[in-house]
This record gives C-alpha cells, sequence and structure tokens, in this order.
C-alpha cells in the first residue's frame, strides 16, 4: 500500500501535467508584471528589515525550484551560482530549469520530504507556492521539519504562499497564518499580506499601475502572505 505521501506526489504529478503554458504569465502582459515587480520590492523590504543587504556569501536552498525562475532572480541580485541548490518533485522542470540556470547552479529532481542535505547547511531557504499545491497535511509537516532542518541556527525561510483558497483550481489550497505557526512551532514567524488577487490585477494593469498599487496598500483584496521563518 503506497504511504499517503506517495499518493500526494501522485496527485500533484498528475495536477502540474494538465497545467499548459498560460499567457496570464507572459512578460508582455500588464498585470504579471506587476505581480512581480510588487513582489520583488516587498522582498527587499523584507530582507533588509532583517538585517540582509548582500547575498554574496549565502548558502540557499529553492524548495519547489520549477523552471528556475526565482534561482536566476537571486543570481542577478548578487547570489553566487556555485552557492544554491534546489530541488522539484517533476522533472521536465528539472530539465528546464537545469538548461536554464548556470551550470553551477545543483537542481535535482526529489521531493521535499525527504532532503539530502546535511543539517544546518543553508543561510537561506526559500520556498514559493509549494506548500498550497500539497494538500496533505502530513506531507507539508514533513517539508516543513527537513526545511528547518537544513537551515543554520541563524538562517531565514522566505515564505510565499496563497492565504486564501483559488475556487477555480481545486489542486491548490491556501495556507493560513495559523496552519503556518502550526508548520513551523518555535518559531519567529513575520508576515506580509501582499499581491492584489491576480483577476482583479489582470483586469486593472492595462489600464492604471497606480491603481493596482493604491489597491494592493489596502490589504484587505491581497491573497499572498510574503514571510520569513527563524528558529529561536
Amino acid at each position: 500500500m503506497f504511504s499517503s505521501t506517495k499518493v500526494e506526489e501522485t496527485r500533484i504529478h498528475e495536477a502540474y501535467a494538465k497545467r499548459q503554458k498560460d499567457p496570464r504569465y507572459s512578460w508582455f502582459s500588464p498585470g504579471h508584471l506587476f505581480l512581480i515587480q510588487e513582489r520583488e520590492r516587498e522582498i527587499f523590504i523584507l530582507l533588509r528589515k532583517k538585517g540582509i543587504n548582500s547575498f554574496d556569501n549565502m548558502q540557499f536552498l529553492e524548495i519547489g525550484c520549477g523552471e528556475g525562475y526565482w534561482i536566476r532572480q537571486f543570481i542577478t541580485w548578487g547570489a553566487r551560482p556555485q552557492n544554491i541548490d534546489a530541488v522539484d518533485l517533476l522533472p521536465n522542470r528539472v530539465d528546464e530549469a537545469k538548461r536554464l540556470c548556470p551550470e553551477t547552479v545543483r537542481v535535482e529532481c526529489g521531493s521535499a520530504t525527504k532532503l539530502r542535505y546535511p543539517d544546518q547547511a543553508f543561510d537561506l531557504v526559500h520556498q514559493s507556492t509549494v506548500f498550497s499545491s500539497v494538500l496533505d497535511y502530513s506531507m507539508k509537516k514533513n517539508i516543513a521539519s527537513e526545511m528547518l532542518r537544513v537551515l543554520k541556527t541563524h538562517g531565514l525561510i522566505l515564505w510565499y504562499d496563497f492565504h486564501v483558497n483559488n475556487p477555480w483550481n481545486s489542486d491548490v489550497r491556501g495556507v493560513n497564518k495559523r496552519e503556518i505557526y502550526q508548520l513551523f512551532p518555535n518559531c519567529r514567524v513575520v508576515l506580509r499580506r501582499i499581491t492584489l488577487a491576480p483577476p482583479l490585477v489582470r483586469l486593472l494593469a492595462p489600464y492604471s499601475r497606480l491603481a493596482c498599487y493604491c489597491l494592493e496598500q489596502l490589504k484587505i483584496f491581497n491573497t499572498h502572505y510574503l514571510g520569513v521563518i527563524q528558529k529561536m
């Protein structure tokens, strides 16, 4: 009999196999451009508050790296490719990440429930919409435990994920603040509500970035948490 983790991994494979290239995520889409640029700005605000002013000598790990977009962004921001490891469950995404990222970045295909890295190996562990893609709580808990295990004592987990459900996608489920605290007990957790609801951004951004920015500042229509998690 398969474990619940194996069943869930199979479901994730099947869910992502159904997804096609979506023009909404094109860089030529004003909505997508606004969402990414605002997220990047918020990342720097948050990390500066944690005393990070350079990525130069930091060891990075990305959980669920996909095709490696955020790996390449961190390199643009100053991270050294040879200091970056990444893992993703889906072989085709790993292949694409390897193709697009510098050769010295180490990208592996595997489950984040059992990482091969030693304890306290990384200064920063990044996850972006991984936990909302996992519906099995025990699998989420295992991933969170592994992220903490490989994180250095004074390191940071950089978190970005939905805190609301997507009514058009039953393959994902929002992760609220209470669940984040349960997944990372005995940790310091700082969360910011960011990302104006994407359907609203796609509607407004072609006409007014300012309207999108003002609505995002209200927070009430924001759908994601950006945060940092630290060991206590």
